[in-house]
């Protein structure tokens, strides 16, 4: 009797079109059955929103052995709510996201869709990676990096991941050969100083657009993602979706908080 083959299910935040989306569904095909899921538009920044004032549609955009892809209207979590809930036969046995254009370390990983991905497969028990790449060219090449996705895929399909975990990958930009070789690490500390420039419409009407510099508050650091990345390495770091920050429960209960409402 022949085995089923594996479901794998991608997505990721840059739109359907997008190079990286294509070079790793290049990436899985081996491994098993793809589903592809992915948004109609960029939804960059959109972390794990989910849309809940306008319909949600899919269409399907190409089919093949091995291969079903689809477009969804809504955010990248939405689209693996939709795949989840509608689209599937099986429950898969990986899902996938990326190949973002840009770097997803440190504080970006609060903002990013293409991790909130990765995550979202936690709720359904589903390992998750999400893949980035560290350059915004608009002509960048994904493809010499399908190694890097394939290493790591093949790892976690043999070796699994923790209940409630998922991976964020990033990849340096720097030519396959350069690259020194693949950490596992801690998300570096750090945030974004941000700016809002102001500019004028054709209107007359002034509005504002978001920029910013990344401040790596450890730079010395070699345990993070951010020190891996500035010297060449491949940095894995496990997320959690469970945010709790359990090491300050019992500072919090010894405050014996107690309700008094007065009458």
């Amino acid at each position: 009797m022949e085995m089923e083959r594996p479901m794998i299910l991608v997505s990721n935040d840059d739109g359907y079109r997008a190079p990286g989306l294509l070079a790793l569904i290049e990436a899985v095909r081996p491994y098993g059955d793809v589903l592809v899921v992915a948004p109609q538009d960029g939804q960059s920044g959109q972390s794990h929103a989910i849309t809940v004032k306008v319909p949600v549609r899919v269409d399907k955009y190409r089919q093949e052995p091995g291969l079903e892809f689809y477009v969804c209207n809504g955010t990248p979590v939405d689209c693996v709510k939709l795949a989840q809930n509608r689209l599937l036969d099986r429950k898969p046995s990986l899902l996938v996201s990326g190949i973002n254009h840009g770097a997803n370390s440190s504080a970006s990983v609060l903002y990013s869709g293409t991790v909130a991905v990765a995550a979202e497969g936690c709720m359904y028990d589903i390992p998750g990676i999400a893949f980035s790449l560290l350059n915004h060219d608009p002509h960048a090449d994904f493809m010499p990096y399908v190694p890097v996705v394939r290493t790591i895929v093949q790892s976690v399909l043999e070796q699994g991941l923790k209940k409630g975990t998922c991976l964020n990958v990033n990849i340096p930009n720097v030519p396959l050969r350069d690259i020194r070789g693949i950490r596992v690490c801690r998300h570096a500390r750090g945030y974004w100083v941000e700016e809002y420039d102001r500019r004028v419409d054709p209107n007359n009407k002034e509005y504002f657009w978001l920029t910013g510099e990344y401040f790596n508050e450890e730079p010395e650091a070699e345990d993070t993602d951010e020190w891996a990345l500035s010297n060449d390495f491949v940095s894995v770091s496990p997320v959690q979706v469970d945010l709790t920050c359990y090491g300050e429960l019992d500072r919090l209960r010894s405050w014996n908080l107690s309700l008094n409402i007065s009458r």
